[in-house]
């Protein structure tokens, strides 16, 4: 069994926790710890997960809002972070012993307890941002945010997913004509960016077949976008009501989703 929860997904900061389970083991991933010390505590008794439950963490890349406390709390709880060798050099690679450091290169295959990683490359205003396919062995989960746009091979790399955290960042009438200055809109906006509404609802339509059980809209800016809108956009391709769609907050994330279940 895989699930997975969000902790917060936004501009204040990013973290999705993935649970696998075979039976009598038990493995717990962190992507991405875009908070302080503190709120991650908090945030991840919330989900009933405590540090010295975890078993790494991953982060998709360098901004702040991803990486957050990651490499304080790595060290003090002993725990190993997985990452490209371009979002460590980024983040201070001084700062964290090299035996709990495990650099991907995407396009790897990582088997990690009863979770398989498959990390991708997306285009991002990062040094080597990767997303992430996790399996385990039966059902895929696709994370994809922060990106400017999605060439096929995002595309290809999210096939065959039952369930996908895809970024619905912001809504274009919004953002062109919302308060951010021209230069900031002009990135967000750009190849490199994040994905609009319709971008999302794009790719998942490429991505799109009879397995995908569950999608979830994230990273929602909050003031260029709604979740009316991004669950109306999904909608489009799915089908069905958009209220049932689910949207992770920024502040209260999502409760925990089975894979295919």
């Amino acid at each position: 069994m895989i699930r997975f929860c969000s902790l917060g997904s936004g501009s204040a900061g990013n973290a999705t926790l993935v649970e696998a389970s075979q039976g009598i083991t038990q493995t717990r991933l962190l992507i991405d710890a875009g908070f302080s010390e503190r709120e991650l505590l908090r945030r991840l008794a919330r989900a009933g997960c405590e540090p010295q439950d975890l078993d790494a963490i991953f982060i998709t890349h360098e901004h702040g809002d991803h990486v957050g406390c990651a490499l304080a709390f790595a060290q003090r709880h002993g725990l190993r972070l997985i990452t490209s060798r371009g979002s460590w050099r980024a983040m201070g690679s001084e700062r964290l012993p090299r035996e709990q450091l495990h650099l991907v290169a995407a396009g790897e295959t990582l088997a990690w307890g009863d979770l398989v990683l498959q990390p991708f490359a997306v285009p991002h205003d990062a040094q080597e941002p990767l997303q992430l396919v996790l399996h385990d062995g039966q059902r895929r989960l696709g994370i994809v945010t922060d990106l400017g746009c999605a060439p096929d091979g995002v595309a290809q790399a999210l096939a065959g997913c039952s369930a996908l955290l895809l970024e619905c960042n912001h809504d274009e009438d919004l953002l062109r004509h919302g308060p951010y200055p021209a230069s900031l809109k002009r990135r967000i906006l750009g190849s490199h960016g994040h994905l609009s509404n319709a971008a999302a609802a794009d790719l998942l339509a490429r991505c799109r077949h009879d397995g995908l059980r569950d999608v979830v809209g994230a990273h929602l800016s909050e003031r260029n976008n709604t979740p009316a809108l991004a669950r109306h956009a999904l909608a489009t391709v799915l089908g069905g009501s958009a209220q049932d769609i689910p949207v992770a907050d920024p502040r209260e994330g999502l409760t925990w989703v089975t894979v295919g279940g």
